[in-house]
């Protein structure tokens, strides 16, 4: 027995008691108290204490000393109960609430319930930590989530529990000497065992044992410990023969490292180390201690033991020369030491130059933020002379005439008004701006003007908080009564590069899905895709390539994701990971969207591999394909298995300050490659020892990805420090893959490699980027990306062009702006690295392989026929490039615009109603079969509706419902589908007011293959622009849109007023029907700029002469 347990520490001839201390008192001047609780860190070199009074307290390394003390609980509440360790911090028990700390000290969370009154005690559910289950006697148990501190479930129970431990199963102690065995899932009873008969004073669990010592009643009535440890197995659910110990078993420990192998003491300080399946060859110690032993705790190394004891003294055990208390242990976080401040010699001569400023890299904690800084009373201002000479005395003070200088009850501000010079001042609504006369046309405010060359020439040295630069800052759509339509986007951007709109759930991922778009062999897969038979509605590869089309035809106008990020939050797995806006108003947007990011990566190469059978090219494109080799600490058992990985989470080594100067530092590519083959140490199964060992993971590298998507993955200050240094993230990067190893290289290395040409050294290229911007006072943190744009052009450039895209705010800026980071304000979280030979491999091939076949076959998910309506025939009708079609839709209203009623009374529209597509009519424009459709779909509509907008729609309740509708009903993507392949045929869209219609779609036309009858018929001095049912009225002599709108109808009338407007034209009297037109439109009631209402006029007739549909 001896031989099996030599190795052990505290059993091993070099054992010592090797340090003692005295618990603190809780508070000065006050006695010192004996523990209440005693554990040891799992993740650092650290050991807790609690007392009576509510305080934790840890000690560090073997010298035990003094490192945080936390009031975590009220001091009235009682003692701490228990501890639990978490990534997060520390989690501590007391009969009223449940307190999370990091281990510096800070409060996470703290939750007091009016149900918790006598809590004893808490286990984890679960290898995830991510939830625990408190309880004690009382008559409910609580459920709390970690991550977000809060309860998550109340669960009632009989029972009244002392004591957990976690094992397979739970392991609650009850108050009557009964253990539960409770499943972690579903907290069922699965097993009631009988161990003690007066009460448990302590347990332990560790793989498929649970040791148990207790209390049994003497016939006068007084309790006695039981002279043996109990011991039950927890596959078996039965008891094993118990452990005989005459001493008194009061305390019990588990080995972690021998399964079979537990330490039972008494109070007097007698030791017992057995083997549970050899009860009777036992070990003995005994801890030198003048008084009782109040508690015990073995390290989870198993390489140092702690005791407590009455007097408040706590004794360390372990080795002199080997002692850790974490298996695998993180660094602990230490003050740094200040510096020594140099001596001056100091005389009356000496000048005060000699002295020096300080410099600051950082902003001083004394620039306090604006938020908290508050104004105080300031002396009351003078009162006028001219009031004083006439003031009139009273019993009560005087009185004066008022001087009219201010009304009744209004007094000067006398403080100076605090203007932000950099303010960016917002645009003129569109419509505001087409009110001004044509002279005044050039003067709108824009952004590309003064303040862009001032900010053009400012230089981003020492930037602070306050000192974002204006293009960094939130940028916010404005709305009028004609909502998002009327904001005026091309004031935030005069370049060719289209932004995105942020009025949208999820927009968050704006940056993210710009730097996707500016990848080009990214780009390319999308857009293939999109070009295929696939019509999931779930495929976010081809929302991808939609999206990146609408933004390739903009041309500099706004565009916005709204299909995409619908798409993206519809994905179940997206809500679950914590993605979405409205499930996680607290998480920060760098984690958002660094999973984000993964989470994209991983789904557009499963919705790729859906279509094409061959899944290569996308692996060759994303993805790191390695070997991950995984031994067994302890029987040295190693298995392989195939692993591929999309994106990278950069790993920060610390530095080895023993081998290396405090003045270096890593390099970038240092950091890539640690991160790209990381050897992992973990805690997990092992098929050969049977149960869990300590594991190590390395990776062997099979090839690397043309794109190389990187996670920074900042969390410390020393990672951040990295990034300021400035020039450290490199332009390019070399890699080389050679026997299953990956190197990188940078700057000189990388050009003495391509120098000697003795590896294959595959060169990378910086794309862009995603930063979190912080920009301090009154400003909520945002995701910004700055992108090389040169490298997805279609022709090379001689140089780089690095622009900004601040969600619709688009800018150029310089590359040292670009790559420039401070942690104070501008952090990079993604980044994206394409192999330099695909630079500029822009393949529109795309476009010469669409799959058409949809428009030549109904689509139906309702088994309904399209009213009306006839399909295309392939043999004969095959729309080409100029080829005509009329178009019209109706939309219903998803949600209701959101109103803010000023103090003045005036109305501001916070959100706008949200439409939704709910039909789509297209049109034959030539032929025999002109003016009949070959496209009337219904859209079904999975979210709720508020308004059908039946009198402008002609859509009721139930039309969309796939169980009720009688018309032909498809998803949004067919619909949507059909007309992009009509949109990259080359087809032009005839109709009346197509702009919103497209916006509400989703879809960007050019202008070229666009035909708006509103624009034909349109006099710009006019500035009122003629209503279809007006138009149709005078022109065709025809009544439309009697009771309801119809989009089949709508469409054909644009279209025949088109064929009208040619006829106008042939004849050379298009000037002269217009002034025809306006001339009687007045006449019914349109004026130069209003609508005038004319009350002998038919209500009939007013209705017509509005210009929407």
């Amino acid at each position: 027995m001896f031989s099996k347990l030599k190795w052990m520490p505290y059993l091993a001839v070099t054992t010592y008691k090797i340090h003692r201390i005295a618990i603190p008192p809780p508070r000065f001047h006050y006695s010192p108290t004996p523990a209440s609780t005693l554990a040891f860190d799992t993740q650092q070199e650290l050991l807790w204490v609690g007392n009576e009074y509510g305080r934790v307290t840890s000690f560090y390394g073997p010298e035990l000393q003094k490192y945080t003390s936390i009031q975590a609980h009220p001091e009235n509440e009682g003692p701490v109960k228990q501890l639990l360790f978490h990534e997060r911090g520390i989690i501590s028990v007391a009969p009223k609430s449940v307190h999370l700390s990091s281990r510096r000290g800070l409060t996470q969370w703290h939750i007091a319930d009016h149900g918790m009154y006598d809590m004893r005690c808490m286990s984890f559910l679960g290898k995830d930590n991510s939830e625990i289950l408190v309880a004690g006697c009382q008559k409910t148990m609580f459920k709390i989530d970690v991550e977000k501190g809060r309860v998550i479930e109340e669960i009632a129970t009989e029972e009244n529990y002392t004591m957990m431990k976690y094992g397979h199963y739970i392991c609650a102690a009850t108050k009557v000497g009964s253990v539960n065995i409770l499943d972690a899932d579903t907290l069922r009873i699965v097993k009631t065992w009988k161990a003690h008969t007066a009460g448990i004073s302590d347990m332990d669990a560790r793989n498929n044992y649970l040791v148990t010592c207790g209390w049994s009643t003497r016939p006068q009535g007084t309790l006695m410990l039981d002279p043996l440890a109990n011991v039950f197995d927890l596959r078996a659910m039965m008891p094993l023969p118990p452990i005989p110990f005459h001493a008194g078993a009061a305390f019990v420990q588990m080995h972690p490292r021998m399964s079979t192998t537990s330490i039972v003491a008494s109070q007097s300080g007698q030791l017992q180390v057995v083997d549970l399946m050899n009860p009777n060859t036992v070990n003995l110690r005994q801890a030198n201690i003048s008084s009782y032993m109040s508690g015990l705790v073995l390290a989870p190394s198993g390489e140092a033991l702690a005791l407590t004891d009455q007097e408040c003294t706590i004794h360390l055990w372990g080795s002199m020369t080997k002692m850790r208390y974490a298996e695998y242990s993180n660094p602990t976080e230490f003050a740094d030491p200040p510096t020594p401040l140099p001596s001056v010699d100091w005389s009356l001569d000496s000048p005060l130059s000699m002295v020096g400023m300080p410099y600051y890299r950082e902003q001083l904690l004394s620039a306090w933020p604006s938020t908290q800084v508050y104004e105080v009373g300031n002396p009351p201002s003078k009162i006028n002379a001219t009031t004083l000479a006439s003031l009139t005395q009273t019993d009560f003070g005087g009185f004066a005439p008022n001087t009219r200088k201010l009304r009744r009850n209004q007094v000067e501000k006398t403080r100076a008004v605090e203007t932000n010079g950099t303010a960016l001042a917002a645009p003129k609504f569109l419509s505001e701006k087409a009110r001004e006369p044509d002279n005044n046309q050039s003067s709108g405010r824009r952004i590309s003007d003064a303040v862009v060359e001032a900010l053009a020439n400012a230089s981003l040295k020492g930037v602070t908080k306050a000192e974002v630069p204006l293009m960094y800052r939130n940028v916010e759509i404005k709305y009028s009564k004609f909502g998002v339509d009327d904001f005026d986007f091309e004031y935030y951007n005069k370049t060719h590069y289209s932004g995105l709109e942020t009025h949208i759930t999820n927009s968050y991922s704006n940056p993210l899905l710009q730097l996707f778009k500016f990848i080009p062999l990214l780009r390319n897969l999308a857009l293939h895709h999109a070009a295929t038979t696939c019509l999931s509605e779930s495929c976010l590869l081809c929302e991808m390539g939609f999206l990146f089309d609408m933004l390739d035809k903009a041309g500099g106008q706004s565009c916005q994701a709204t299909n995409f990020l619908k798409t993206f939050s519809n994905k179940p797995k997206a809500a679950k990971l914590g993605l979405l806006e409205e499930h996680s108003p607290a998480k920060s947007l760098s984690a958002m969207i660094q999973e984000a990011n993964s989470f994209l990566l991983e789904q557009i190469s499963d919705d790729y591999k859906d279509i094409t059978p061959d899944p290569s090219q996308i692996d060759q494109t994303l993805a790191i394909e390695a070997f991950s080799k995984i031994r067994c600490v302890h029987c040295q058992n190693e298995t392989t298995r195939y692993d591929h990985t999309n994106s990278v989470d950069l790993i920060y080594q610390p530095l080895d300050t023993n081998h290396r100067p405090r003045s270096q530092f890593k390099n970038f590519s240092q950091i890539l490659k640690e991160s790209v083959e990381p050897v992992l140490q973990r805690s997990g199964w092992c098929d050969k020892c049977r149960r869990y060992q300590p594991l190590t993971t390395r990776k062997t590298i099979l090839g690397i990805p043309m794109v190389l998507m990187i996670n920074t993955a900042l969390k410390s200050q020393e990672a951040q420090r990295l990034w300021s240094v400035p020039g450290w993230l490199p332009e390019e990067i070399g890699i080389i893959v050679e026997g299953g190893e990956f190197f990188c290289y940078e700057d000189e290395e990388l050009r003495l490699h391509l120098l000697r040409n003795r590896h294959v050294v595959t060169v990378y290229e910086l794309v862009g980027l995603v930063a979190d911007i912080n920009s301090g006072e009154h400003q909520k943190s945002h995701l910004v990306s700055l992108i090389n744009v040169t490298i997805s052009e279609r022709t090379p450039q001689a140089e780089s062009q690095w622009h900004l895209f601040n969600d619709f705010l688009v800018r150029k800026v310089t590359k040292e702006e670009a790559l420039r980071f401070s942690p104070s304000w501008k952090v990079p979280v993604v980044l994206a690295y394409q192999i330099k030979t695909a630079s500029n491999a822009v393949d529109d091939s795309w476009k010469d392989n669409l799959d058409t076949t949809l428009l030549y076959y109904n689509w139906s998910i309702n088994n309904q026929q399209p009213r009306n309506s006839r399909v295309l025939r392939p043999d004969v009708e095959t729309p080409v490039e100029g080829y005509h079609v009329a178009i019209d839709t109706e939309f219903v209203a998803l949600q209701q615009e959101e109103i803010e009623i000023k103090a003045d009374g005036e109305r501001e529209i916070v959100r706008p109603t949200r439409l939704g597509l709910a039909r789509v009519s297209v049109l034959r424009g030539n032929g025999d079969d002109e003016g009949v459709p070959f496209i009337n779909d219904y859209i079904t509509i999975s979210e709720p509706i508020v308004d059908y907008l039946t009198k402008w729609s002609g859509v009721q309740d139930g039309d969309l419902d796939p169980r009720y509708s009688t018309h032909n009903l498809v998803p949004l993507k067919v619909a949507y589908k059909k007309l992009w392949l009509l949109l990259n045929i080359g087809c032009v869209f005839v109709g009346h007011g197509l702009p919103k219609d497209f916006r509400t779609i989703n879809i960007h036309v050019p202008k070229s293959q666009v035909v708006d009858t509103v624009d034909l018929f349109y006099i710009r001095a006019r500035q009122r622009k003629l209503s279809l049912r007006f138009l149709a009225w005078y022109l065709l002599k025809e009544d439309i849109q009697q009771e309801t709108h119809d989009s089949i109808e709508d469409a054909r009338t644009a279209l025949r007023l088109w064929k009208k407007y040619q006829e106008f034209r042939d004849a050379g009297v298009v000037e002269q029907m217009l002034e025809e037109i306006y001339r009687e439109g007045k006449k019914w009631g349109i004026g130069n700029t209003l609508f005038v209402s004319i009350v002998t006029v038919p209500k009939s007739n007013l209705e017509m002469l509005t210009a929407e549909k």
